[in-house]
């Protein structure tokens, strides 16, 4: 029987974090690409920043895909670390509803409620339309499912054989001395970062105080441990990240570490003032009548208090704190443009879909970037007339495409892992779309290591172009990389406000201006102004850079979601 209650309660804990994950994953699609324009255009100082990452996350009911998201701004150029810190601090006002929520199911008997979502959830879920919605309603339900049958299991453990033992091993912490706090606070830090979900230690930690195992004083300290806990998560999940994203990571925990110190300071004061709120006497016995109500206020409301306190206070200070993160994390020495890295793809926990696929994009926006570096590389080794220079742009070059060819794979990869996942229709042709243009860019590094190796045959052969020539493929080579910079803006901007007609006129002046080169060579050729082998060669760069100009358009055309061009 004991057996059986143990493994009720881990089950409930499961089912209370599977229902927490899908309640935030359908908050989110349902907000879509709104949330992140939000996100990125209302954080114009601190203040609104602070206000922008509280009702985002109370949006999302998800502190982490708050952070992450705005960490992804801050990669991608459009938000400002003192930016990302003031809406991190909003994140966490914002996530003490959770709390509250938590709250409300041992406030009465919740689950007497959840069967009834469930059953329109259900509908909802097979009307194509309202999908998103009946996700919501089951994630709610089985959260509130979870919750309480979690606290039941909690009273069948406390009033079990097992109780004496258990009252005892809690008890003898019971001593309100600094060594008990602190051992409280490094168990609600530990078990947040082993189960990583701040929601399922504060949903225990209310269950052990409102059955009287836990003395609230005990509560308390795991409350503030599982603030530190939720932090070190995502400095993990930084960890194999650029330097933004890592300085936002430590911002997040440094922020919640000397909120945590100055509360330890405050404590009997501030628990006290909290206790007056709520109308509870922390000497209260658990038999007392309201009892699991008001100690489960107790913690929600200490919860609040220290998020609300604590951000008020530091807001003042975000440019401090900003100097003192860039001061312990600083940016490496060595050159990493050559490293094969990806930037905003991070090992680690898969995030939402709605967050992945965002990150997926900032990822292949950063892919076309360094492809169009590689173009400006075959640029320079048209002209180059040294054989050691020669040899060593050829060299990165090689190595550039090689990594193309590693981008192409991971991201794929991801987008692949993403799928797997419960998406939305749009979600699914953001996918679809995305798999075209890595295949379309890889395509592009393919075709400048094929114009490296034609200049490569001519170095070999020892061929030389005429000046006539050179002069041509100036020119094309010019037009092409217009056709690559217009295609980072079509990846960088929104889609509603862009107008491809742009890369379709320079794609038209590349296919005329090929037609026109072409029909050249073959007179060039016939009148003996070079040989056969190096008008073969010159049109072969000619034709390459062509096919590189329709890849260009096809990468454009997937991110208007329109149909393959036939070139």
């Amino acid at each position: 029987m004991d057996i059986l209650i143990i493994f009720k309660f881990v089950g409930s804990l499961a089912l209370l974090m599977f229902g927490m994950k899908s309640m935030s994953e359908s908050l989110q699609k349902m907000a879509g690409s709104q949330l992140r324009h939000v996100l990125g255009a209302m954080t114009t100082n601190r203040f609104t920043g602070m206000l922008t990452g509280m009702f985002v996350t109370a949006a999302v009911q998800s502190s982490t895909a708050t952070t992450l998201m705005t960490v992804s701004f801050v990669n991608a150029g459009l938000l400002t670390l003192v930016q990302a810190i003031s809406v991190i601090m909003g994140a966490h006002i914002g996530t003490t509803i959770t709390a509250w929520i938590m709250s409300l199911g041992f406030s009465f008997n919740i689950t007497d409620y959840v069967y009834s979502a469930f059953f329109v959830g259900i509908i909802l879920i097979y009307m194509k339309k309202r999908r998103i919605l009946g996700d919501f309603l089951f994630g709610v339900a089985f959260l509130f499912l979870g919750l309480g049958t979690l606290k039941a299991t909690g009273s069948d453990l406390v009033a079990g054989q097992y109780a004496d033992n258990i009252s005892a091993f809690f008890s003898q912490f019971n001593a309100n001395t600094f060594w008990n706090s602190l051992l409280f606070l490094l168990m609600g830090t530990l078990l947040t970062l082993c189960v990583q979900s701040s929601a399922a230690i504060m949903a225990i930690t209310m269950t052990l105080c409102t059955t009287g195992v836990l003395h609230i004083d005990q509560g308390i300290m795991l409350v503030l441990g599982e603030n530190i806990g939720t932090t070190i998560t995502s400095n993990i999940v930084a960890a194999t990240a650029n330097i933004s994203a890592r300085r936002a990571a430590f911002a997040h925990l440094s922020i919640n570490c000397l909120g945590v110190i100055w509360v330890l300071i405050l404590l009997k004061p501030f628990f006290s003032m909290v206790c007056h709120i709520v109308g509870f006497a922390p000497d209260m016995p658990a038999t007392a009548p309201n009892f699991a109500v008001k100690a489960s206020m107790v913690l929600a409301t200490f919860h609040s208090a220290f998020n609300i306190s604590n951000t008020l206070l530091l807001i003042w200070f975000v440019p401090l704190i900003e100097r003192f993160v860039c001061l312990v994390i600083k940016p490496k020495k060595q050159d990493e443009e050559e490293d094969f890295r990806l930037h905003f793809i991070t090992a680690g926990i898969m995030k939402t879909p709605e967050l992945s696929v965002l990150e997926a994009q900032k990822e292949i926006r950063s892919f076309a970037e360094r492809i169009q570096r590689m173009f400006g590389m075959v640029r320079e080794l048209l002209h180059e007339k040294d054989q050691a220079k020669f040899a060593k742009a050829f060299s990165r070059i090689e190595k550039y495409e090689g990594i193309s060819d590693n981008m192409e794979i991971e991201i794929a990869k991801y987008l692949d892992e993403v799928s797997n996942s419960h998406l939305s229709d749009e979600t699914k042709a953001k996918i679809r779309a995305m798999l075209r243009e890595i295949s379309e860019i890889e395509s592009i590094g393919d075709s400048c290591y094929n114009i490296a190796r034609t200049l490569s045959r001519r170095i070999k052969d020892k061929e030389e172009f005429t000046e006539k020539q050179y002069e041509h493929m100036t020119q094309l080579m010019q037009l092409t990389d217009d056709a690559l910079t217009q295609m980072n803006v079509m990846l960088s901007g929104r889609k509603d406000l862009l107008d491809a007609n742009r890369s379709f006129n320079i794609e038209n002046e590349i296919n005329n201006y090929r037609t026109q080169l072409k029909t050249q060579n073959i007179t060039d050729v016939n009148e003996h102004k070079y040989t056969y082998a190096i008008g073969t060669m010159y049109m072969d760069i000619v034709q390459e850079c062509e096919k590189l100009g329709d890849y260009v358009v096809n990468v454009v055309e997937a991110r208007m979601g329109q149909r393959q061009k036939n070139a």
